[in-house]
């Protein structure tokens, strides 16, 4: 997917457009589908949490393309991926309760919870000095489910949020399980004094 963007990181590079305004872009993107959702407007929600996403795979390769990275704008663009996670579960969470399905709305919930700790539990190991990159269900991975499913049918988004509930928490944990080997590892290789 990276290679294919390629040509467009190029071009945006050309025309000098800052990647702090895709980062914005993929906070705006999502309330517009979180709005959408609330109104249930499936399709229209599953197009913006998709350019939403977009925007996010961007913003890191404009910088870096741009000689314009540092390390307070790959926070900056951690936090408001996280915030436009938040606002995309809320608008999600909000189509469910409108339309009284209580199981759905606790799956929901649980994504929601999955998708946070995937990206705690990697920042956190990391922060330990550990490398926690392992599990299939990565924020671009949760985004095309996501938005894909509400794009094709209402039983396909809630097929989506079910993966994503599932495999989220699964990647949290095995990242939780990839660090307690390295700790395992690390104490192994120890020598006795």
């Amino acid at each position: 997917f990276s290679h294919f963007m390629t040509p467009l990181i190029m071009s945006l590079t050309l025309w000098e457009i800052h990647p702090n305004a895709f980062t914005l872009s993929g906070f705006v993107l999502p309330l517009a589908a979180a709005a959408a959702l609330f109104e249930g407007i499936l399709r229209i929600g599953g197009l913006f949490i998709l350019a939403g996403g977009l925007c996010d795979c961007i913003d890191g390769n404009l910088a870096r393309a741009m000689n314009k990275a540092s390390r307070f704008g790959a926070l900056f663009d951690s936090t408001i991926d996280r915030y436009s996670e938040f606002v995309m579960f809320l608008g999600i969470l909000a189509y469910f309760i409108i339309r009284n399905d209580r199981l759905m709305a606790i799956v929901v919930f649980g994504a929601l919870c999955g998708s946070v700790m995937v990206s705690y539990s990697r920042a956190r190991a990391e922060s330990l000095g550990f490398e926690a990159r392992a599990g299939l269900m990565q924020r671009p991975e949760r985004i095309i489910f996501l938005g894909s499913g509400a794009l094709i049918h209402p039983v396909a988004f809630e097929l989506a949020i079910w993966l994503v509930a599932i495999f989220a928490n699964l990647t949290a944990l095995q990242r939780l399980g990839q660090a307690y080997q390295q700790n395992k590892t690390e104490k192994n290789e120890k020598p006795v004094i």
